[in-house]
């Protein structure tokens, strides 16, 4: 599943979002909101009908990137997450020696950072805020979202999120569901690992907030480095 040519590097990252509609000028800013009277409905709306992880496919997913249990690899600890960079597969290690592997996508160019992070926050129907480092690399596509979005199935960070945090600081880097599912196995974010929504619902009640996310070099590093 791993090896030890991917391990880990330290780093931080930045993370994704796609266009939506301006604000109004001269409207009012607020916090973004994510109201929970949604959550279950925003939920149905991202799974399809008849849900089966291992073969509901509606996004025309390259078939290895459904949700699979598979063996992992000796010495694991249960409980953290391993991000193939290579492969695009997440696994979530569990307790009976086996893991649960989903497809993703990663970022594109050199956005994407490996590194060792502990996830110190998960959330559903996460709300969204673009970094000041991405206004400033393309503020015709972020400045516009200064103020924030509020959580729901056009939401950049999608159905659930985990935060990836280097000790007590943030990196703003995430694991999270995304509106754009056909980029699964691409390159394609501004810095975040990305999942199908439904599949990260499945995955969000597993994983525990205190876990290990390791995120293993992509192919050019380790071109770069060989």
């Amino acid at each position: 599943m791993l090896t030890r040519r991917h391990f880990v590097i330290s780093g931080a990252a930045l993370f994704s979002a796609p266009l939506l509609p301006a604000t109004l000028p001269g409207a009012a800013s607020a916090a973004p909101k994510s109201n929970p009277s949604n959550w279950a409905r925003w939920d149905a709306q991202v799974t399809p009908a008849n849900y089966d992880p291992a073969t509901s496919n509606p996004w025309n997913l390259d078939p290895r990137f459904l949700p699979q249990r598979v063996e992992a690899n000796e010495g694991l600890r249960p409980g953290d997450i391993h991000v193939d960079a290579i492969a695009r597969y997440i696994y979530h290690i569990r307790d009976d020696g086996t893991a649960m592997r989903y497809g993703v996508a990663i970022a594109r160019g050199n956005l994407y950072e490996p590194g060792t992070y502990t996830i110190r926050r998960k959330a559903k129907w996460p709300t969204w805020i673009p970094t000041d480092a991405m206004i400033e690399r393309d503020p015709e596509i972020y400045e516009q979202h200064a103020d924030g979005m509020d959580a729901g199935p056009n939401n950049p960070l999608g159905s659930r999120a985990f935060y990836l945090f280097v000790g007590n600081r943030d990196t703003y880097l995430r694991i999270h569901g995304s509106p754009e599912p056909r980029s699964i196995g691409g390159r394609a974010s501004s810095g975040c690992v990305r999942m199908v929504m439904a599949h990260i619902i499945d995955l969000y009640e597993h994983v525990e907030t205190g876990a290990t996310a390791y995120l293993y070099p992509a192919e050019d590093r380790i071109t770069a480095q060989s």
